[in-house]
């Protein structure tokens, strides 16, 4: 499985990729930067809540001493008790003051778990109303969407309680955010997309490492055709507005496609295998994922490389063997081996296109030895 490093800030920024070849469904973790923050003002029905919401929060950033006083007083019921406000203000003062619970080092052992009612984020009702206030539709607010969904991303990189989450229906609710979201880029209503865009598809990619794939169909409630070509809307979104978004809406396909002949399938049918190619010039990072998710189809048999080759896929990976990242190059071997497993004849067009001649200039990488020498007798012997 290809994994990436545990991280996962407020900031959307490029992940680092494990070496090539380990390949699959990864998790991305983390906690942003706790910052203080200040009430904006307010009508006065719902100032002095905000404001000690807000207070809260700031707390909270200053120790885990000030954490250990405030738990047992029963902070985490008076937020729970909070988010069933009616006022957009006060949510988004709570999303402050429980995200820097969350962020907490001692979160998945002393506040997340749902261990007491009374004094955990999982016992309490917080989680069903977060994914409520995520529910795509006219109430949803953006700016309280985005407070919610990196408390949400913060509880499932804790790996606490993910099952939970899936059975409050967490899947579907960030799936048809998804769409939502691919949904508001095609209206050209993209102002702050970004901001909520990055934590729902940390949350979802996340979530799919927890649940048998073959379920998740259903709890998503959603044709998989439906969710690849949101993805694509989104990734081209990225690719023209946000080039730093790219990976992670790539790491949501590669933890779709991993273990899913159907994702898989939809990725085909759809016609996206040209169109995620033209993504391989962005960066190394974006072109570890291409190929990653390449590998993810072409593993799935003969039937699926037939639409790999002939094509512009082989093209494209002798344009990567030229160039000098390892884990770019390591990726383009594995696909290529794939490739030629199942796809004999692409075997011969790689020698006819100076295969071999691409392959020679990596024979002396400590990292690549052994893969450029199974796949030079592959090609050549079969």
């Amino acid at each position: 499985m290809c994994g990436l490093d545990p991280r996962g800030s407020r900031d959307p920024t490029v992940p680092v990729v494990s070496p090539a070849g380990d390949r699959g469904k990864g998790e991305r973790e983390g906690s942003g930067q706790p910052s203080s923050r200040l009430a904006a003002p307010r009508d006065a029905a719902d100032l002095h809540q905000e404001l000690c919401l807000y207070t809260l929060g700031n707390l909270i950033v200053e120790s885990e001493a000030v954490r250990r006083q405030l738990l047992p007083q029963g902070i985490v019921p008076a937020l729970a008790a909070c988010i069933q406000s009616p006022h957009l203000t006060v949510l988004e003062a709570l999303g402050y003051a429980l995200s820097q619970l969350l962020q907490a080092k001692e979160a998945p052992e002393k506040i997340i778990p749902s261990t007491s009612a009374d004094s955990s984020v999982l016992g309490s009702t917080l989680p069903q109303h977060m994914l409520q206030l995520l529910q795509p539709g006219p109430k949803l607010n953006p700016e309280v969407a985005v407070e919610f969904a990196w408390c949400l991303h913060y509880i499932i990189c804790s790996q606490v309680n993910n099952a939970l989450l899936i059975t409050h229906g967490a899947l579907s609710t960030l799936g048809l955010l998804v769409l939502d979201l691919a949904g508001a880029v095609q209206r050209s209503e993209d102002a702050g997309l970004e901001l909520l865009v990055c934590p729902v598809l940390r949350c979802l990619s996340n979530l799919l490492t927890e649940a048998a794939f073959e379920a998740v169909g259903g709890q998503m409630q959603l044709r998989d055709e439906r969710v690849v070509a949101a993805l694509f809307i989104l990734l081209q979104f990225f690719l023209q507005k946000q080039p730093s978004l790219l990976p992670e809406g790539l790491w949501l396909l590669n933890n779709l496609t991993a273990n899913s002949p159907s994702f898989c399938t939809s990725l085909l049918s759809l016609d996206l295998i040209e169109p995620l190619l033209h993504l391989l010039p962005v960066s190394n990072v974006v072109s570890v994922l291409v190929l990653t998710v390449l590998c993810n189809v072409a593993e799935k048999g003969p039937a699926y490389c037939q639409h790999l080759w002939p094509g512009p896929l082989l093209p494209s990976l002798l344009d990567t063997l030229a160039l000098s990242d390892t884990e770019v190059v390591g990726q383009s071997l594995e696909l290529l081996q794939l490739l030629f497993l199942y796809r004999p004849e692409a075997a011969q067009a790689f020698l006819q296109h100076s295969g071999l001649q691409a392959l020679e200039r990596h024979e002396e990488e400590a990292q690549l030895q052994d893969r450029v020498h199974a796949l030079q007798h592959t090609a050549l012997h079969g």
